[in-house]
């Protein structure tokens, strides 16, 4: 089992340019951010101000054994407490709606890419990865935003309020405070290099883990008929160890970093506790004063504490954000120019009324292509197909005809040549007004959640409930639905689990032509299907492809005796064409494929005992 390589970062320190992507989601809760960044600045200046009162009351209750005014300071010191309460439940509210307010639209962007991107975004990224981009990495910078806000926000605040307190106070105890900074800065430039690394690798595993888990669940039969638990168990054991071990590395480090800044602090209260001793035997100091300035080392350090916690954050979410920041910049490989944007409109607002019909005609010019960082499948492709034409496509496995349909559907795009539909290059057109003209039918039917009548409706979402029925008819899906306990308002199960492979078939015809597409596609889509099944589907198609120019990738060359023209595909290029008489009367290579395999399909039908056609 062997997984995708993400992206790997060499930089080693924290990028400020992802950062600021990420707090651009922020900004769209600015209301939010002013009302939490406001109730942390009152916090901090109470916090600041509690102390001194207390100092006050030492000084001025305690020292000097009185009570006068007592009543006054009571409610003064009453009003500062229920401001801090205030202040705590005002930036948890806040906090908590920016939370999941930027986690929600981190989400919703990067699944609006996911419907954007093209098909080989897909073909080299595992399920696993995008699903922890979405889930896991977007919930940690959310969280990371919204509670470092309050964290910073009191912690400047607090620490700029003690630092002009104790400067106001006595300026040689504040510089004794401020002496451990530099120290501090010194370690916490040392360890984010360190901490950065390690997450960078947690987050990485933690992708491993998820596509391990979806190829678990998606794979669980092939993986009980091949007797692979041990071996998976063993693989997934792998894995975990690794996010195991870069765990316990970060977690190291973070639980060295801060025992010493707090070691560092502890100094700095010692010192303070010293030289205000002295003050005070000295009269230079109160005893409110020195407690004034004892509380502030107890609290001056926290928010460094807190900060402390932040950077380390920062390091673990750095690798968060630039994973989520990496799939919401990815940019297609597929793209509509500016002007066809202008005139047609994108897949979001489509500019329908522009949309000009769309017969058939399809033309390949001198068309080459090649995928990403492989071999060369088409070199110099030329093909001419008529409107309502339909064209077979044979061949050996990996011959190149799923290439040309997937080119015709512009899934992906010639490397060099053109495509014309209805004789202009089909760039000059929009990527939706093609793919709303195409009914595409695959080898493994894919059915949504939800009910039979629900899946076949996605081909047209404003079809009558009639329509849908109608279509299911036209294929002939109608007799098996009818038999269900709820008929069209079956729920199909996760993937269409609950039904057979040969229904989810017919479901799919049915989707398909629904749409009133102008170019069908059959890609091997009767080979998952029983013999008895596949002849239903074949009166099924002989109806739907009337009229319209269809593509069939066919296994089974029973299926495609009818097709006006069957073009026989050998590494990229057309070796044979002709009708189905046309090819059996050449004696070619048509002509063995098709024979071997009537002889094999003969025998297997004599075996079963199940009739098939001549």
């Amino acid at each position: 089992m062997s997984y995708f390589q993400e992206e790997e970062y060499k930089d080693q320190k924290v990028n400020f340019g992802t950062w600021r992507t990420i707090f651009r989601y922020a900004m769209g809760y600015k209301r939010h951010i002013i009302t939490l960044m406001s109730a942390m600045i009152v916090s901090g200046v109470v916090d600041v101000a509690l102390p001194m009162l207390n100092s006050y009351a030492i000084d001025n209750f305690i020292g000097k054994q009185q009570t006068a005014g007592l009543w006054v300071f009571a409610i003064i010191y009453f009003i500062f407490q229920m401001s801090s309460a205030g202040c705590v439940f005002l930036f948890c509210d806040q906090a908590g709606r920016v939370e999941t307010g930027m986690s929600h639209d981190i989400r919703k962007d990067a699944f609006k890419k996911l419907q954007e991107l093209s098909f080989s975004y897909y073909d080299k990224t595992p399920v696993g990865y995008i699903m922890a981009r979405m889930t896991s990495d977007a919930q940690r910078l959310a969280d990371t935003i919204a509670w470092s806000l309050v964290d910073l926000t009191w912690g400047f605040v607090f620490m700029l309020g003690a630092l002009i307190g104790m400067f106001i106070v006595q300026w040689q105890l504040a510089l004794v405070m401020l002496a451990v900074l530099p120290p501090i800065a010194v370690v916490s430039v040392y360890f984010q290099k360190k901490m950065l690394r390690s997450y960078r690798e947690v987050r990485k595993a933690n992708s491993r883990i998820t596509g391990a888990f979806n190829e678990g669940i998606m794979g669980a039969r092939t993986t009980k008929t091949l007797v692979r638990e041990r071996k998976n168990a063993q693989e997934f054991s792998v894995l975990t160890g690794s996010m195991k071990e870069h765990s316990i590395k970060a977690a190291i480090f973070s639980a060295i970093y801060w025992p010493i800044v707090g070691t560092l602090g502890s100094f700095a209260t010692a010192g303070v506790l010293w030289l205000g001793g002295v003050q005070v035997q000295c009269m230079g100091l109160s005893l409110g004063q020195l407690s004034y300035f004892l509380t502030l080392s107890g609290y001056f350090f926290e928010p460094i504490m807190n900060m402390a916690r932040i950077f380390s954050d920062l390091q673990s979410s750095q690798a968060a954000a630039e994973r989520v920041i990496n799939l919401v910049n990815s940019m297609p490989e597929i793209t509509d120019t500016p002007a066809v944007i202008a005139k047609y409109g994108d897949v979001f607002t489509p500019h329908r009324d522009q949309w000009e019909a769309l017969r058939g005609d399809i033309t390949f010019e001198n068309v080459t292509f090649r995928y990403t960082g492989g071999e060369k499948v088409l070199d110099t492709f030329n093909l001419s197909v008529r409107a309502g034409e339909t064209i077979a496509l044979v061949g050996e496995t990996g011959s190149g005809k799923s290439t040309i349909v997937n080119l015709i559907c512009r899934f992906y795009e010639p490397t060099s040549g053109r495509i014309l539909i209805d004789g202009i290059d089909y760039k000059e057109r929009s990527q939706l007004w093609l793919h709303s003209n195409l009914g595409y039918v695959l080898q493994s039917p894919q059915l949504f959640s939800g009910t039979i009548r629900e899946n076949i409706r996605y081909g047209d979402l404003s079809a009558t409930d009639a329509q849908v029925e109608e279509a299911a008819k036209l294929v002939g899906a109608h007799g098996f639905i009818s038999r269900l306990e709820k008929g069209y308002d079956t729920d199909v199960g996760e993937g269409g689990g609950r039904l057979s492979t040969g229904e989810k078939q017919l479901i799919s015809f049915a989707r398909a032509i629904l749409g009133r597409p102008s170019i069908f596609v059959l890609d091997e889509a009767t080979s998952s299907i029983d013999t008895e099944t596949e002849q239903h589907i074949q009166h099924a198609i002989e109806k739907i492809l009337e009229g319209r120019t269809s593509f069939i990738v066919a296994h089974r060359l029973s299926t495609i005796r009818n097709a006006d023209r069957i073009l026989v595909i050998d590494h990229g290029k057309v070796i044979e064409s002709g009708s189905h008489r046309e090819l059996m009367e050449l004696r070619g290579h048509y002509y063995e494929l098709y024979t071997n395999q009537f002889r094999d399909e003969r025998e297997n039908a004599v075996l079963s005992g199940v009739a098939i056609p001549q």
